[in-house]
């Protein structure tokens, strides 16, 4: 709304509010000034002219310093002379080194004849002093393992998997052979799961001489397992223990759900390592490894298994629970400063990494599931190696392959043939020497 107004009507408000001076104040409207006969104006009229042509002086003064600033900015820009660099100072690449003060224990699975065994070859793992292929901080003394899975009776595989063992899995001993002269394998584990009482029922007995078949059929160290029933595993797995005496094998394994001492027992008693398992939880597994030690189980006849998870199944737990693990071992945590284990062929229990599609029409398509089932036990492999694993239990051939080949390369040996690697210097290393 607008409403006129006069000089003397302006000049009341400002006297009666006692107003000696505006600032900041905005006056808008047209102006109509009438002089008197005499010409004279009133003083308070006087200020308020005075305080409006300083607000106006302020807003010129404004105005002009932009616009020089404005024509500064336009003045073509002078020739400025060129120093070229002559030399560039030297810079040198470092990684920052951990001070890590804990080792983790090294342990070696098998026995040659020289150590009272039957095994032409031996493995042993841990012995680091720092995180996973932090080789620039300290090399690490032995490269993972893989232990290639067998079972003492034929059971249902992936598509995938079957073809590759169709013609040996109504045989364990040629199942475990054709591991390791086809496949490579640093290991073999056998599964004695037709032992379980819900299945076969095998007799510990009959569970003993398969674990002697497959000692005469490799000479390759190998992991003993059971079916999980915690009832029936340890008469098993002390009867195994038995029959592989001396030959230093990996008896899978003691836990909290089962009679532990009893198998801790007959592993000490028949020279054999003994692996701690436990359900992803850090606080069971240095209780369980306590328990060990207090049985008398050396440290170098240790080797932890804290589960796996697969892809698919909670990967990125099984890595954080390793993960933690181990910086806990190298921050000089003795309980859990132990080579781990890791069950990798738990992928194959994801149903996308060997259905055929997907079960949901508006899904979109899954891929060749002959692929998809080697790539998840390879990615679930790989993830755990770079989390601690020191140790991959695994199935598919070609999947322990590739996750063989690119663990041996992170830790700087020879693949393929090619010039060993020194990954220290991966920074100015070229993939194609």
């Amino acid at each position: 709304m607008r409403k006129k107004i006069t000089f003397g009507d302006l000049a009341s408000i400002l006297e009666n509010y006692d107003i000696v001076e505006l600032e900041d104040v905005k006056i808008e409207g047209d102006m109509e000034v009438e002089l008197s006969q005499s010409g004279a104006i009133p003083p308070p009229l006087i200020q308020v002219l005075q305080s409006m042509l300083n607000e106006v002086d302020k807003q010129v003064e404004a105005t002009l310093t932009t616009r020089k600033s404005l024509i500064q900015m336009l003045q073509p820009v002078q020739h400025v002379e060129e120093k070229k660099v002559a030399v560039l100072a030297n810079a040198k690449f470092e990684v920052a080194k951990a001070a890590w003060t804990g080792k983790i224990e090294e342990v070696t699975i098998g026995a040659t004849s020289a150590d009272g065994g039957t095994r032409e070859s031996t493995v042993t793992i841990g012995g680091e002093k720092s995180l996973p292929f932090y080789n620039f901080d300290h090399q690490m003394p032995y490269s993972p393992v893989i232990s290639i899975d067998c079972f003492d009776m034929a059971i249902p595989l992936a598509k995938a998997v079957r073809g590759f063992y169709d013609d040996v899995m109504e045989d364990p001993a040629e199942w475990a052979k054709k591991n390791v002269r086809e496949f490579g394998a640093d290991m073999v584990t056998i599964h004695l799961i037709s032992t379980d009482p819900t299945i076969k029922d095998t007799s510990a007995k009959e569970a003993a001489k398969t674990v002697e078949d497959v000692l005469q059929a490799v000479k390759v160290p190998i992991v003993i397992g059971g079916s999980g029933n915690p009832d029936k595993d340890p008469a098993v797995l002390e009867a195994a223990a038995e029959a592989a005496a001396g030959e230093r094998c990996l008896i899978a394994s003691a836990n909290l759900n089962m009679d532990y001492e009893r198998i801790a027992k007959a592993a000490q008693d028949n020279g054999h390592v003994i692996l701690s398992w436990t359900q992803l939880d850090i606080n069971a597994q240095k209780t369980l490894n306590r328990y060990l030690f207090k049985l008398g189980v050396p440290r170098e006849d240790i080797v932890i298994d804290p589960t796996t998870a697969a892809l698919g199944y909670g990967l990125d737990y099984a890595f954080t629970n390793i993960e933690r693990m181990r910086i806990a071992a190298l921050k000089g945590d003795t309980d859990l400063a132990f080579p781990i284990s890791c069950g990798v062929t738990n992928a194959w229990g994801a149903r996308e990494s060997w259905m055929k599609g997907s079960p949901l029409a508006e899904d979109s398509d899954w891929g060749p599931a002959a692929y998809r089932g080697p790539l998840y036990e390879i990615i679930t492999g790989l993830t755990l190696g770079i989390a601690g694993g020191d140790m991959f239990m695994m199935m598919h051939p070609k999947a322990a392959a590739a996750v063989k080949r690119v663990t041996q390369m992170l830790f700087g040996a020879d693949t393929d043939g090619a010039k060993e690697v020194n990954v220290g210097e991966w920074v100015t290393w070229e993939a194609n020497k």
